[in-house]
């Protein structure tokens, strides 16, 4: 409930800024008089920017399932599901919230956790995580993903996305009006935006976009050293992970879908847009700790 009031104030907040930066700086007087709705613009970027995160989390969970493949442990066929069950439900547990789905699915070494909800979420592991480490090396990985649920760290990320979309949408489009007008000034058959306005916006979005998937991939970072660092207080020591952390270092990380690679346990190509800090970073930070 915390977390659903923060995000109500968090869009009423965002649409405040931008609606008292562009009136400070006079910009909105220059837009409505040349036919800009400003308050149409912000509840438009609104609807666009958070709603299709919100959606994006509300599916995280059958939208994982169906595109990996995972099997939902119901019932443990073998010894490995029941030890992988008890695994995670001791950390769910510890951590204070309810007990996930455990799945499993084929692939290469990665696992993932997803989920709206702390008390309904989904933890998956990969059979090339386990059939590569230890069962001491997979318990951690295993605590990171809890961590990750216990952390909030999905619903957080869909925080920082929604307020980034947001904002990519609104100044877009008031920066294309803006380019539009000053291109059509003096004319007066001025009867809505041109192809100032279209191709100024497409180009904003991308520009815009690229800038805002550098600060999403910033916040993931900063998730995972905490979720490190929240596997090893679950398993009440810090090597575990860190042998995790070395073994994956020297394996081919598995490929997960894109609406998935912020949630794994490792992966991300190029610094700025990686969701993921390098193994090497990771166990500095836990050495730290």
């Amino acid at each position: 409930m915390k977390r659903i009031l923060l995000f109500v104030l968090t869009n009423v907040a965002v649409m405040a800024v931008l609606l008292v930066t562009t009136r400070i700086l006079g910009v909105d007087r220059f837009l409505t008089a040349n036919g800009l709705n400003m308050t149409a613009l912000a509840g438009f970027s609104l609807v666009i920017g958070f709603g299709g995160a919100i959606i994006s989390l509300l599916i995280s969970k059958p939208m994982a399932k169906f595109s990996t493949g995972a099997r939902v442990i119901n019932q443990p066929q073998n010894a490995d599901e029941a030890w992988i069950v008890q695994t995670v439900q001791n950390f769910a547990s510890k951590a204070g919230i309810g007990m996930p789905e455990v799945a499993i699915y084929d692939g290469a070494p990665n696992a993932f956790a997803t989920g709206a909800f702390k008390n309904s979420a989904l933890v998956a592991v990969s059979t090339g995580l386990l059939q590569s480490m230890t069962k001491e090396e997979v318990e951690a990985v295993i605590g990171h993903e809890v961590a990750h649920i216990a952390n909030g760290d999905m619903v957080t990320m869909t925080l920082v996305q929604g307020v980034m979309n947001t904002f990519v949408v609104f100044l877009s489009r008031v920066i294309g009006y803006a380019v539009d007008s000053f291109l059509r000034r003096g004319d007066s058959e001025n009867s809505g935006p041109g192809i100032g306005y279209l191709v100024t916006t497409i180009v904003m979005d991308i520009i815009l976009g690229f800038l805002a998937a550098i600060i999403v991939a910033w916040f993931s970072r900063q998730r995972e050293f905490r979720a490190d660092a929240g596997a090893a207080q679950l398993m009440g020591r810090k090597q575990p992970m860190i042998n995790a952390l070395a073994r994956l270092g020297g394996l081919t990380a598995g490929e997960l879908p894109k609406t998935m690679q912020a949630m794994g346990i490792a992966g991300g190509l190029g610094k700025l847009f990686s969701t993921h800090p390098p193994m090497e970073e990771r166990i500095a930070a836990l050495q730290k700790l």
